[in-house]
């Protein structure tokens, strides 16, 4: 049986269940204390932060992936139950493609688009509770952190960001976009990375048509451009070297990015504070396709890294379309400043292609694949003429392996 995607723009008029879904999702359980800061990075310790200026030790730069949507279709969650042995769920395999991608980053950023159910109340489209074995699934690639911020964070309502919420802390895994109290809301997600201190913010277009929770109004980050600026001087000020915006945007099954995408992108990246920019790199999912990569105002912008897990995908059209099954991750390495107070630039960018083999329920290096002789040069092929569309090689983007 094939998969739909979770857009509120793809489902029909005959689709009443889901629409009935819509209307009772909402819970007003109380609000708990906001938990405690979760470790810093899952990886090897970073080296002591230097001053800078005449005298000091270098700083460390760093290197930072990101990748597309986690969003596991009923056919995932059975694949998972599958490789636990039919007994509870297991996410690792699947992932283990990208994992010499992932952990050797200094910094690894997932994007989460479902919430978390328990026990045992694990559903598909249209309204996603995954099983909450998929942080420790990410844990163990290698992520550090993840978006949570998406047209699907509130199909199981509160209970459903402190579930998905509480296992991404127990897992280790940092996160950015929802939230389970107004304080936790307010706090920027900061790591550090090399001798850099990383601010990762996240945002969503909306909501599926669900309410935010009564009284919660800061449960989910939408997209407001004054709202992401203040955010990111806010963690500027907080202490962040560099900025990272996730933003979930666009349109579904549009390889290229729409105008609000593109308007968006260039207000962020003209934003500056004392001449330095204030965002230094957006990294965007949504349209379940791979979109470009470009250099906008001088920063980098992925507009969409399409899926790193879904199950098999139907276009708006009814038909099954392999692009939704494909993706890429993004791999940016840092320099440090060569003064003090100046900007982190990135001195190396580069796009690692990806697929999802629905049939085998594996993450797929298609470089690394193709290396070992797999005929995978024509999905490759697609995915970097999307990815080099705007004009990335000549801006100095790379294919990596």
């Amino acid at each position: 049986m094939t998969e739909r995607t979770g857009s509120f723009r793809a489902r029909t008029a005959g689709a009443a269940l889901a629409a009935l879904l819509l209307a009772a999702v909402t819970s007003c359980t109380a609000e708990p204390q906001a938990p405690a800061p979760g470790p810093q990075s899952s990886k090897k310790p970073p080296a002591p932060s230097a001053a800078g200026g005449p005298g000091a030790a270098p700083r460390k730069g760093f290197t930072l992936v990101a990748s597309g949507d986690v969003l596991p279709h009923a056919s995932i969650i059975r694949q998972a139950n599958a490789d636990a042995g039919g007994d509870g769920y297991d996410f690792r395999p699947m992932l283990l493609g990208v994992k010499p991608v992932v952990s050797k980053a200094d910094l690894a950023i997932c994007h989460m688009e479902t919430v978390y159910g328990e026990d045992g109340d694990y559903t598909g489209y249209p309204a996603f509770k995954s099983p909450p074995q998929v942080a420790a699934a990410l844990a163990a690639t290698g992520y550090d952190a993840c978006s949570t911020a998406s047209n699907h964070t509130l199909d199981a309502g509160m209970s459903g960001i402190r579930r998905t919420l509480d296992a991404l802390d127990k897992a280790g895994v940092r996160h950015a976009g929802s939230a389970r109290t107004a304080a936790e809301a307010r706090r920027p997600t900061i790591m550090k990375a090399g001798d850099a201190k990383v601010a990762h913010l996240a945002y969503s277009y909306g909501t599926n048509g669900y309410p935010l929770p009564a009284g919660k109004p800061w449960a989910l980050n939408l997209i407001d451009a004054k709202k992401i600026i203040a955010d990111a001087r806010a963690a500027r000020e907080a202490g962040a070297d560099v900025v990272v915006v996730s933003p979930h945007w666009g349109t579904e099954w549009q390889n290229q990015p729409d105008a609000r995408q593109r308007s968006l992108a260039k207000r962020l990246t003209a934003s500056k504070t004392n001449g330095r920019p204030d965002i230094d790199l957006i990294i965007g999912t949504h349209a379940h396709v791979p979109q470009p990569y470009e250099k906008v105002n001088g920063t980098w912008v992925i507009y969409g890294m399409g899926d790193q897990i879904a199950g098999d995908m139907i276009n708006y059209a009814g038909e099954h379309d392999p692009r939704g099954n494909q993706g890429t991750i993004g791999r940016f390495t840092f320099a440090a400043p060569k003064q003090p107070g100046g900007r982190w630039e990135v001195a190396k960018a580069e796009f690692v292609p990806q697929w999802f083999d629905t049939g085998d329920g594996r993450v797929v290096n298609l470089n690394a694949a193709i290396k070992r002789g797999a005929d995978y040069t024509d999905v490759r092929d697609r995915i970097r003429r999307v990815v080099l569309s705007r004009g990335a090689a000549e801006q100095g983007l790379l294919m990596g392996s």
